[in-house]
């Protein structure tokens, strides 16, 4: 029973030189666990699922590095000047984070709809 216990303690401090049927077998046991304990533990490490934004936006810049946005006109119900740039801030800050908007522009097919709109915001 004491030479179990000493070469469970040669272990553990790894007292064993490489090449030896020790070594080897300490090597294949840290082998094993790195491989198999993913699947028998739980270790939480699953990556957080993050909600796409419900609206398609394009984010580009110009040299001025002003942000230019083009939000599809369906998130933004018309009304007013102010509450359409409400609106349209609702959808742009969760991507940019603190902007404010400069001008916007309505972008109308050949029928006269509004199809998206064009801001033009910078960071504060």
């Amino acid at each position: 029973m004491n030479a179990i216990w000493r070469t469970i303690r040669s272990y553990i401090l790894w007292q064993h030189e490489r090449g030896t049927l020790h070594y080897d077998i300490m090597v294949t046991l840290i082998l094993i666990f790195i491989f198999l304990s993913p699947r028998v533990i739980n270790f939480n490490d699953k990556p957080v699922y993050r909600n796409p934004h419900p609206t398609e936006v394009v984010v580009t810049s110009d040299a001025e590095g002003h942000l230019l946005y083009q939000v599809e006109a369906n998130v933004v119900t018309p009304g007013d000047d102010q509450s359409v740039r409400d609106q349209l801030l609702h959808v742009i800050e969760p991507i940019s984070g603190a902007v404010s908007i400069m001008s916007y522009e309505a972008v109308s097919d050949h029928n006269g709809r509004v199809q998206s709109y064009k801001v033009l915001a910078k960071r504060e």
